[in-house]
C-alpha cells in the first residue's frame, strides 16, 4: 500500500512561489502516474497537474499552465509541484495522488492513493 505525505504549503503573497513535495512510502511509486489536485473551501476537488511514471509526459489544468511545473525524482520516491506567480484563487488544500496504471491523468477515479493534503494560502 502506498502512503503519501505532502509538505511545503504555507502562506505567500500574490506573485510569490512555493514548492510542494509529495513523499511516498510503503512501496516505490516509480511505476505509478502521479497527480496533484486541490480543493478550495466550498468547492469540489479539482485536477491541477499530473506526470507519467517516467516523467516523460505531463498534463496541466488550463488555470495553472505556464505557472506550475510538476516533476518527480523516482530515486527519492518523491513528486514535486513548483508553483510560481501564485494568485489568491490558488488558495486551497493541495493533495497528491498515485495512479497504479502509470499515467498522469486528470481523473480522480484513476488514483487509488491520496495524501492528507497541505494548505496553500495566497494573500492579495
Amino acid at each position: 500500500q502506498v502512503q503519501l505525505v505532502e509538505s511545503g504549503g504555507g502562506l505567500v503573497q500574490a506573485g510569490g512561489s512555493l514548492r510542494l513535495s509529495c513523499a511516498a512510502s510503503g512501496r516505490t511509486v516509480s511505476s505509478y502516474g502521479m497527480g496533484w489536485f486541490r480543493q478550495a473551501p466550498g468547492k469540489e476537488r479539482e485536477f491541477v497537474a499530473a506526470i507519467s511514471w517516467s516523467g516523460g509526459s505531463t498534463l496541466y489544468a488550463d488555470s495553472v499552465k505556464g505557472r506550475f511545473t510538476i516533476s518527480r525524482d523516482n530515486a527519492k520516491n518523491t513528486v514535486y509541484l513548483q508553483m510560481n506567480s501564485l494568485k489568491p484563487e490558488d488558495t486551497a488544500v493541495f493533495y497528491c495522488a498515485a495512479n497504479p496504471a502509470g499515467w498522469g491523468t486528470p481523473s480522480r477515479g484513476d488514483y487509488n492513493a491520496w495524501g492528507q493534503g497541505t494548505q496553500v494560502t495566497v494573500s492579495s
